[in-house]
């Protein structure tokens, strides 16, 4: 099986070609022809921020929306407000986790209560990808939470640009910023060194979600990959994590039976076919 030279895609999950001697995937090709510059993206972001006094976080209690906290708070000064919306299968650790660091930093925390079953459930029973979903869904919460504080920006932890820039425009005037947009996974995890985060033993590529175990698992059973393995495989693209430890992170998940039992129970599921 080819598997990309340059990130971690294979014939499984993209189309290989190759190129000058070298195996490539087609997003691969793209991107030698179209690279992200890591400065430009950092230099436009610290320019964004000089004008952000005031937004609230994305916060989910997971590693990387608690680094964008402490970056909004403690370097760029914001006024923020750290706003978690809990889908009714937010690990008990990662609210925990995120009252924790709201308090230790000293910034407002609220918690909004959503019921997003119909979307896990769905995935479940179809062996598909909750993920899509789920984001836009929060994201809206969060838009019209932001229209009806007046606030202007969310902060979200997402690692990935918009594309070459760290921002977009959402309706109604509101502007999501990726604040750790081209930042590298060792920076992340050194800034997590100096808070009071605890990480949660979750299997998937989480810190905070019951659901994404159970739902790789049943993804696996169905089509033999991670459907998280494109999205690492851009991290990877972009030099922002290593390939052996994407390769971990793309693994078949090990999901303990306590979790899968939550998670069924809760979702009406004795047996999926």
């Amino acid at each position: 099986m080819l598997t990309c030279s340059l990130c971690i895609n294979d014939e499984r999950v993209a189309r290989i070609d190759i190129v000058d001697g070298k195996p490539l995937c087609r997003e691969c090709q793209v991107f030698l022809k179209h690279p992200v510059d890591r400065e430009k993206v950092r230099a436009e972001l610290e320019e964004l921020m000089k004008d952000v006094d005031r937004a609230i976080v994305a916060y989910s209690g997971g590693k990387d929306s608690t680094v964008a906290l402490y970056l909004a708070r403690e370097v760029y000064d914001v006024d923020v407000e750290a706003v978690i919306v809990d889908h009714g299968f937010m690990a008990l650790e990662a609210i925990e986790n995120a009252r924790r660091v709201a308090e230790h930093l000293g910034v407002p925390f609220t918690l909004i209560r959503r019921d997003y079953s119909d979307i896990f459930r769905d995935a479940l029973l179809k062996g598909n990808s909750p993920c899509r979903r789920c984001s836009r869904r929060t994201m809206e919460t969060l838009r019209k939470y932001a229209i009806r504080k007046g606030y202007r920006y969310i902060i979200t932890g997402h690692e990935l640009p918009f594309g070459h820039h760290p921002y977009r425009l959402m309706s109604g005037g509101v502007v999501q910023v990726r604040l750790l947009a081209m930042m590298m996974e060792e920076e992340r995890l050194r800034i997590l060194e100096r808070l009071p985060f605890k990480l949660p033993e979750l299997p998937g590529y989480t810190t905070n979600c019951l659901i994404l175990g159970p739902a790789l698992e049943r993804y696996w059973e169905k089509h033999g990959h991670s459907f998280e393995h494109g999205r690492i495989a851009a991290l990877v693209r972009h030099g922002l994590i290593s390939r052996e430890r994407a390769l971990e992170k793309v693994k078949r998940p090990e999901v303990p039976e306590w979790q899968k039992k939550i998670v069924y129970e809760r979702l009406g599921l004795e047996e999926l076919p």
